[in-house]
């Protein structure tokens, strides 16, 4: 036997040992129902293991942060890197044999499962002077290797499924041991499951697991009622890195904190039925008018519907005002940057806006030439991102960049070029909505993805959300 630590003791009182060089090569999953003792098993193997080998935990729920203040493990906080960071460090982590815990806990769901697979796959394609032997522990995984399609996008589901069945079919030689833990062995892919060799299963109640669970531990269908009759913190125990055969375990203390959960009992609350009343329902319809969202654009119109308005003439550039003398080019461009001003604007037409403008020009009584629909257009972007108060140099800068934006996409480069010129890195969000006219987080991703592929900006999106847009040649350029 090799290194060798002791993970719980058995009915008898005995130490039961646990065999890391041969659960190196032979992997381990664990099954067991919410609140049957996964995380403690987790972390007494986890502890008693730390001084022997290298781990990488993949915690969705922050569980194993405390790892790190009585075993020196580097938390790394999964929500504030993107992408290419997190596979950078995932690469560092092989160089450097650093044990590491990956916290998922401020994402969404797909978000974790995306950063978790990304994160995977980098410590798997390291070079082959950094295959060191590691641990690698994914608690839930029944999120990052679904059996059946879920609600998650499926390119998602492809990344992590090849994530998963490298890191349990392939890691081996790697040297990547790979340790799963799941609610259901329903819900893990079957061939994820497969390729562990040692076991632990502890309590479940539904009759699919408790099937699955016996078949695996190599005991009788009618033996499963066992695995339901287990108490919190017992498993049932079997592998070549454990016993031959299967044993009961109670799994054994540990060390480092756990977080603090609303578990057990708590004192009811002191306040009446009338002051919990008022407590619940006071300003209740303030609170309720700040947290309402905005209100929808305007839906755009069928293909279809557009056509048939343009052959019936329904959709025409309106002619300008008849011209009877010099127009004052400063009132038509006051009107310009009033226009520009009001945020409902943007959610309008083209043709709609242009329609106000010429009715302002008449109700002003403004006579001669005025901007035609394309000059409008320009000025309103311009007037709305505030160019007009750059020096000359930086606004004949922007304007030359925007000569490869479309006409109906110059409002929200310029927001975004201005913030740009100006130094900042993060656009603001409410107003790059309000000057493309929408308020769905999709078509904004869409827009930054279609100028990133013109090569007019540069988008960095950690996992938490925050986005960083950098236009070349802008960076902090404003004049003095």
């Amino acid at each position: 036997m090799g290194a060798q630590i002791t993970i719980g003791q058995d009915a008898g009182g005995r130490d039961v040992l646990f065999d890391i060089e041969e659960l190196l090569a032979t992997r381990l999953l664990v099954q067991g129902n919410s609140g049957s003792g996964k995380s403690h098993l987790l972390r007494r193997l986890l502890e008693e293991s730390a001084q022997l080998v290298q781990q990488v935990v993949v915690d969705p729920e922050g569980d194993f942060v405390t790892l790190a203040d009585a075993f020196g493990h580097v938390v790394i906080d999964g929500a504030a890197y993107s992408p290419p960071e997190v596979e950078a460090l995932a690469r560092r982590i092989r160089s450097h044999r650093a044990s590491v815990v990956l916290n998922l806990e401020g994402l969404e769901v797909e978000q974790q499962i995306r950063c978790a697979a990304q994160f995977l796959t980098a410590l798997f394609d390291a070079p082959r002077e950094h295959w060191y032997p590691a641990l690698v522990v994914v608690d839930e995984a029944q999120m990052f290797a679904p059996a059946v399609a879920g609600e998650i996008a499926e390119d998602t589901r492809r990344m992590t499924l090849s994530a998963m069945t490298n890191l349990m079919c392939r890691g081996r030689k790697r040297g990547l041991a790979g340790i799963v833990a799941t609610q259901r062995l329903a819900k893990l892919a079957k061939n994820v499951a497969a390729e562990a060799s040692n076991f632990l299963m502890g309590r479940t109640f539904l009759d699919i697991d408790m099937v699955r669970a016996a078949d695996l531990l190599g005991m009788e269908r009618r033996q499963a009622e066992r695995i339901r009759e287990l108490e919190r913190g017992h498993f049932l125990a079997l592998g070549p890195a454990i016993s031959r055969l299967p044993v009961g375990v109670r799994i054994g203390p540990v060390r480092s904190g756990v977080k603090r959960r609303a578990e057990g009992l708590l004192p009811m609350p002191e306040a009446t039925g009338a002051d919990m009343a008022s407590l619940l329902t006071e300003g209740l319809a303030s609170e309720a008018a700040r947290a309402a969202p905005p209100p929808p654009p305007p839906p755009v119109p069928r293909a279809e519907e557009l056509a048939e308005r343009i052959a019936a003439g329904d959709v025409q550039d309106p002619a300008p005002v008849p011209a009877t003398g010099p127009a004052p080019a400063p009132a038509a461009e006051a009107i310009i940057a009033a226009l520009a001003a009001e945020g409902a604007i943007a959610f309008q037409s083209a043709t709609a806006q242009y329609q106000t403008f010429l009715l302002r020009c008449r109700q002003q009584r403004l006579v001669g030439p005025l901007p035609d629909m394309r000059a409008f257009r320009r000025r309103v972007a311009i007037a709305g991102a505030g160019l007009d108060d750059l020096a000359d140099t930086d606004r004949a800068r922007i304007l030359r960049l925007a000569d490869r934006v479309e006409e109906d996409l110059l409002a929200p480069f310029f927001v975004i070029a201005r913030s740009a010129l100006g130094g900042e890195t993060e656009v603001d969000e409410a107003a790059l909505a309000r000057a493309y006219g929408t308020s769905s987080p999709g078509r904004i991703r869409r827009l930054l993805e279609h100028f990133e592929k013109l090569g007019l900006v540069v988008v960095r999106e950690d996992f938490g959300g925050t986005r960083t847009i950098l236009v070349p040649g802008l960076e902090g350029l404003a004049a003095d």
